[in-house]
């Protein structure tokens, strides 16, 4: 593997939805060069770059994860890949087995060098939930699956980091949707429906939540791999702050789009770990990161629509978040 000059990000997850708007969001900085481990090669997704250096990877190999790392000797980590929330859903326990130990793995290889700054893409389902919206510093309790396999490697980190003394930040972001969306996530399964001129059932979409712009989302990365974080370890929220039901959420993305789609709420049940009420206080990110979000979630959602299924026939929204 070819190592080249300028700060050495490695950062895994590129094919996912945040990791690719995170890659296009640094892929023409001249500061960075990106070495992007994949578990399967997508040409297709990031063309010829000679700035990222896109390669195969199974974190479950702790010798393979061991040598890219002392080969690469990354001045940072910005680990993404994650199991569970884009179909196929993998089986509980291997969720839970990459979600978590290939994690440690990926740190562990990490503590081998001499500086090297770590930062884990945990989520916001991670929370107990309060009925408000969430700080860093509230408890970490769940029983959702995914959310479960994410706080326990979120703890774990901590642990690790503190024992160790490796700088870690932890970055919680909470519902997104944008280009690059997929599988049967919410906003691809609604234009999907759109598209094949079917109902689209829901649940009662009594849940409130805290939609944002990937993109948004993935400035929020950027900005904190430019920050020097003064303490060894830090976790920050990313979301919009704006509490909303699904329901609410979705009708106004539909009437800013004139999305032609049969909304039936209430045609499924919610999932049984579902949490009602999930909201990210982000006065954090503001203070330290100086990030708030900017994009209307109705114009990501445009931006789906037009990469995936162009002969939609849509509104283009307003850009800016209100």
């Amino acid at each position: 593997m070819e190592l080249r000059s300028g700060r050495r990000l490695l950062i895994t997850g590129g094919t996912g939805t945040l990791g690719y708007n995170v890659y296009r969001l640094l892929s023409g900085d001249p500061r960075y060069e990106l070495y992007l481990p994949v578990r399967s090669l997508r040409p297709e997704l990031f063309g010829s770059n000679r700035q990222a250096h896109v390669f195969p990877l199974d974190l479950a190999d702790r010798s393979q994860v061991r040598e890219v790392v002392e080969q690469i000797q990354p001045d940072m980590v910005v680990h993404l890949a994650a199991s569970g929330l884009r179909p196929p859903k993998p089986a509980w326990f291997e969720m839970t087995n990459f979600n978590v130990e290939g994690t440690l793995r990926l740190f562990e290889a990490c503590c081998a060098l001499k500086r090297c700054h770590f930062i884990y893409i945990s989520s916001g389902l991670v929370y107990r939930e309060q009925g408000r919206p969430l700080s860093e510093t509230d408890a970490l309790d769940t029983l959702h699956p995914y959310g479960a396999s994410k706080a326990a490697a979120d703890w774990l980190l901590r642990a690790a980091a503190a024992e160790f003394g490796r700088k870690l930040t932890l970055l919680r972001p909470f519902s997104f949707t944008g280009l690059h969306d997929g599988g049967e996530r919410l906003f691809p399964s609604l234009l999907r429906a759109a598209v094949e001129g079917r109902p689209f059932l829901m649940s009662a979409g009594g849940q409130v939540r805290d939609f944002c712009s990937v993109a948004d989302i993935a400035r929020g990365v950027a900005l904190s791999i430019e920050q020097e974080h003064a303490s060894l370890i830090e976790a920050i929220n990313l979301g919009s702050g704006l509490a909303v039901t699904i329901q609410g959420t979705v009708e106004r993305v539909c009437r800013e789009l004139n999305l032609p789609v049969d909304l039936q709420f209430g045609a499924r049940d919610y999932h049984p770990h579902e949490p009602m009420h999930l909201v990210a206080d982000i006065a954090k990110a503001g203070a330290m990161l100086g990030w708030a979000p900017r994009e209307n979630l109705a114009h990501a959602v445009w931006e789906l629509a037009q990469s995936q299924f162009p002969a939609l026939p849509v509104t283009k929204p307003a850009a800016q978040f209100s």
